[in-house]
């Protein structure tokens, strides 16, 4: 069931004036059982409780539970701390895949969480410090002590914030397209089921491809598909709301004050989802801070400037923690 046009028709009785006040809400699922007819015996079964002949019917959720944490894939190496990758907004762990085949082929231990964050459950996505504890889990899991993180868009702020939180464990991190220091990020679409553009078709498609690139758009079909995918989902939209709202409340440069490790900021010069310039003028007044402006180059530079972007990552790395 969906309760958005409900909700819309009684704010606009309301606003219209026929009524003196409206009460609207948005219920989310507690629990849920699974009551089944067994195919042998025909006697009902739940998935605690089995029929005669021990049959249990296969759990098929109403509405899926969202993740709590992420998964990752790992390549292990000895000698340096763990690079860890973490995935966007809305887009997985497949952005990384040059940077993580790079530092991976030099001897460096990678990890890159799959996941995007608005797949999450929204109490994480929706926090800064909830998200960088579910970093640290999939690093946890790798049996990484030291760690460098690297991060785009909200991600960014999650890299900084642990590197306040966690000195004794963050080696450097390196940031870029991050929010928080601009108004909402344009992230393709409205998030307001009312506006025209839905996550799916080519209208979807062209204002997500021109919110991320600056040049020709280097995402297949089969990408804008997923995410398409994932943004009709309503725990997905709840989960990209609540990161958005996140980043509203985010204090940047005080968080940045706390970080004592060697940072690079890697920016496209034409990211028209989070404006290089308010960036490039706060991050020089903090110590240990490199900032690189990238040329003709959008939100994401790991995938549209891939070989300077690992460039300017493997210099950084071979200088701070080779």
């Amino acid at each position: 069931m969906h309760a958005r046009p409900h909700q819309r028709a009684m704010r606009r009785f309301f606003k219209s004036g026929l009524c003196a006040g409206a009460y609207t809400s948005v219920w989310t699922l507690d629990r849920e059982s699974h009551h089944a007819r067994c195919p042998t015996c025909g006697e009902t079964a739940t998935q605690a409780r089995a029929c005669g002949c021990g049959w249990t019917p296969t759990p098929t959720p109403v509405l899926g539970a969202p993740m709590t944490v992420f998964t990752a894939e790992h390549r292990p190496a000895d000698g340096k701390p763990l690079v860890a990758f973490m995935s966007a907004l809305f887009a997985g762990g497949w952005i990384w895949d040059r940077p993580f085949a790079a530092l991976a082929e030099r001897g460096w231990p990678v990890l890159r969480t799959n996941e995007p964050i608005c797949a999450l459950d929204s109490k994480v996505a929706g926090s800064i410090e909830r998200l960088g504890d579910a970093l640290m889990e999939a690093c946890d899991a790798a049996g990484a002590d030291r760690v460098v993180v690297c991060a785009n868009s909200l991600g960014g702020l999650v890299a900084i914030d642990l590197a306040g939180r966690h000195p004794d464990r963050i080696t450097a991190i390196a940031v870029s397209g991050a929010p928080g220091l601009t108004p909402d990020p344009d992230v393709g679409l409205n998030i307001d089921r009312r506006a025209d553009v839905r996550p799916t078709g080519p209208q979807f498609r062209d204002r997500m491809l021109a919110a991320l690139f600056h040049g020709k758009p280097l995402f297949g079909e089969e990408q804008v598909e997923e995410v398409g995918k994932l943004l009709q989902t309503g725990p997905a939209m709840v989960a990209m709301a609540r990161s958005i709202r996140a980043t509203r409340t985010y204090r940047v440069d005080p968080a940045m004050d706390k970080v004592g490790c060697p940072s690079l900021y890697l920016w496209g010069r034409h990211d028209r989802m989070t404006p290089i310039d308010p960036w490039e003028e706060l991050v020089p007044k903090h110590a240990g801070t490199e900032f690189v402006a990238i040329e003709d180059c959008g939100h994401i530079p790991m995938v549209e400037a891939a070989e300077e972007y690992n460039a300017h990552l493997l210099r950084f790395l071979d200088r701070v923690a080779g």
